[in-house]
């Protein structure tokens, strides 16, 4: 059922303003993005007729858009992604650890995203394995499942690193299983050390390689001795890294993976209201005991938010390390089974799109919402009209 306000809503009232007046400054992966959502699942991007086989209800279903930005696309996309992962969970603890970086730092990465993005991945999954790895603490090789998200609650630019990692990993000769205490992983005072001095010599580096660009209050940073300077500064102030209580087990890890993996910048569900130029939402203020509030924003003021958070081409932000790294997930995990004498993981969904999603979602695309009859495709709908969706 369609919620009764969309981002694709405020796009549509306002979306051809709020291009006039940024023309200038609005980039091609935003553009795509606001006219992906304002295109999903509308006589613009085409679909299909079906009708029911016994009360006659013809249904027209247009087509998604599929955009990973897209509040309403990210559905089968997360099933299908959690199925894969289900097959891959172990049967020991699962630890959730958040790595994030200082407001100094966040405001380089909104002018480099690619780059300093990559570099918060790299930096937190390194300082978990090199902190694993240590025989002080667990002496094991780890798995480790990262989710990149760049907003907080209020839509602001907030970049961190969410990392789900077992409570364990293999020996350094592959041959043992090395479980962490009972519900402790590593130390975050440690963690968070380690973290920000890896951060940094890769920001270093991507500088050196003039891989970081800096505009407008940045500008100064271009110069090397300015910017020594400013990591200087940034050695000297902690860094945020917090490590949640473990789950209670692989159900709750895909529960809390399912609702991180493939979420945007705001669900449309958070959305109250649209009147008079003005969007309300529901947010947690996480400074104030996670209290519910309301906040109300000029239309142009939301767009630029949830358009803070595009994320360029090609960018991986779910990415796997250690154990679940792509080039030896399958032989990792089939020795730790092994080890841990767990059962072999079950078979793939099936091929077929509509038994697929009605096996990850448990919802059938099938089933007439008038009667409950089966729905029988009838016919095609062409497009009607050019848009440009982005498939990423």
């Amino acid at each position: 059922m369609r919620p009764d306000l969309e981002v694709a809503d405020v796009f549509h009232h306002h979306g051809a303003d709020y291009r006039r007046e940024h023309d200038g400054r609005l980039g091609r992966v935003e553009r795509r993005i606001m006219a992906a959502v304002e295109a999903c699942r509308t006589a613009a991007l085409g679909g299909h007729v079906e009708h029911c086989a016994d009360c006659g209800l013809v249904r027209q279903a247009y087509n998604s858009c599929r955009n990973r930005h897209c509040p309403k696309c990210q559905g089968l996309a997360r099933a299908q992604w959690l199925a894969e992962r289900q097959a891959e969970l172990l049967p020991v603890p699962y630890f959730h650890v958040v790595f994030t970086v200082p407001a100094q730092v966040a405001e380089i990465a909104f002018h480099n995203k690619a780059a300093v993005y990559a570099i918060l991945f790299k930096a937190a999954s390194e300082a978990l394995r090199v902190a694993a790895a240590d025989p002080k603490h667990l002496g094991a090789e780890i798995g480790v499942v990262s989710v990149l998200h760049t907003w907080g609650q209020n839509l602001r630019h907030h970049p961190h690193v969410h990392c789900v990692v077992p409570g364990g990993g293999l020996s350094r000769d592959g041959q043992h299983w090395v479980a962490c205490r009972p519900g402790f992983f590593l130390p975050v005072r440690v963690l968070s050390r380690l973290f920000r001095r890896l951060f940094l010599e890769h920001l270093r580096e991507a500088f050196e390689a003039g891989q970081l660009h800096f505009f407008s209050d940045l500008a100064d940073l271009a110069d090397p001795v300015v910017f020594s300077a400013h990591l200087a500064g940034l050695r000297r102030i902690e860094w945020v890294v917090y490590a949640k209580p473990p789950f209670g087990g692989p159900a709750q890890v895909l529960a809390y993976l399912g609702r991180y993996t493939h979420r945007v910048a705001i669900a449309n569900s958070r959305l109250v209201s649209l009147e008079q130029g003005k969007v309300s939402f529901r947010w947690k203020d996480y400074r104030h005991h996670d209290k519910s509030k309301l906040m109300t924003l000029r239309a142009d003021e939301f767009i630029r938010r949830f358009l803070l958070h595009a994320l360029p081409d090609g960018f991986h932000r779910i990415r796997h390390y250690g154990l679940f790294a792509n080039g030896c997930r399958a032989a990792k995990l089939a020795q730790c089974r092994l080890l841990l004498a767990a059962p072999a993981p079950p078979p793939a969904p099936t091929a077929n799109y509509r038994e697929r999603y009605r096996c990850l979602t448990g919802r059938s695309l099938d089933i007439c919402p008038g009667c409950g009859g089966a729905m029988v495709p009838f016919g095609p709908l062409p497009r009607r009209a050019q848009a440009w969706p982005d498939t990423s």
